[in-house]
């Protein structure tokens, strides 16, 4: 029977995710799909039988249904690295191969049928909508990047569109921000300078890939107005950071639920999406009886 373990943004909050998404694993001499994003670890393992609920949950996952932000488009690249990835190290059953690939075709077919990922958002998106909706005005406010990454190059996109001058890009690998930066006019700053560049920051954008806190209390002066957005799993910036005065701090689970309480409207799109899950699971089904598909 086709087996799943999971921790994910339905069950669990972001500080359970991050205590549990190290304790879901598996011998390597098991074959396995283990699929990792900041919303969700899940382990997929065994052969034959396709409990109904293992179906239906993996295949709303690649739809974006169970996303942090319905619709968003990411999981499906995740999806499939995380099947490659596997394929390259085992020789997974018929039944995983069928799972994960019918999975992302109902993905692709959800998003091409229905309207659900139309004005859906990115992290990026959400982190400039919450700027617009507290009047940053960009072109006087220093903004300072931790991460070199797609999501943070996205962010740095808009912050040049909209003529920010005093930008810093931070990052382990100082030559990666030195790159990064000079595509966009900013300033690259190594991260050993962290201290100096919080100092005078008063946007500051996380997104690496630590697994520790690398923004911690006593890195931000007592009294320093700060909005910060911390978008990396697990956390960049230390939580109680947030009782500080003067800071005002969103992670993951509060750019998340800006994003659905915005994109409520789109009810009727995930009945679409719905209805189209329940037919590509019939299909699946019909294979695995042995029963052509229409």
């Amino acid at each position: 029977m086709i087996q799943c373990r999971q921790v994910n943004n339905a069950h669990h909050t972001l500080a359970e995710r991050e205590a549990l998404s190290g304790a879901i694993r598996m011998g390597e001499g098991t074959p396995h799909v283990l699929l990792k994003t900041c919303n969700r670890t899940e382990l997929y393992w065994g052969e034959g039988e396709m409990p109904n609920d293992i179906l239906r949950h993996l295949y709303r996952v690649a739809s974006g249904l169970e996303s942090g932000i319905t619709g968003e488009r990411a999981i499906q690249g995740q999806l499939k690295n995380a099947y490659r990835e596997a394929c390259g190290k085992y020789r997974l059953s018929p039944q995983l191969h069928k799972l994960f690939q019918t999975a992302m075709h109902t993905g692709k077919k959800v998003r091409s049928q229905t309207g659900i990922s139309e004005g859906a958002v990115s992290h990026s998106q959400v982190t400039v909508a919450i700027l617009k909706q507290e009047n940053v005005d960009l072109r006087q406010k220093i903004v300072s990047l931790i991460g070199v990454n797609k999501l943070t190059e996205d962010i740095l996109k808009f912050l040049t569109d909209k003529q920010a001058v005093n930008i810093f890009l931070s990052n382990r690998n100082f030559e990666k921000a030195e790159a990064l930066a000079a595509r966009y006019h900013g300033t690259a700053t190594p991260l050993s300078q962290k201290r100096q560049l919080l100092a005078f920051t008063d946007v500051l954008i996380c997104a690496t890939s630590a697994p520790h806190a690398i923004v911690r209390q006593g890195d931000i002066p007592l009294g320093k107005e700060m909005l910060i957005f911390d978008l990396a799993f697990p956390r960049d910036v230390e939580p109680a950071l947030a009782q500080q005065e003067g800071v005002r701090l969103f992670d993951l689970d509060d750019v998340e639920r800006f994003a659905q309480n915005n994109l409520s409207l789109r009810g009727m799109e995930v009945k679409k999406a719905e209805q189209i899950i329940e037919e590509e699971m019939h299909k699946f089904y019909k294979w695995s009886t042995g029963v052509v598909n229409d």
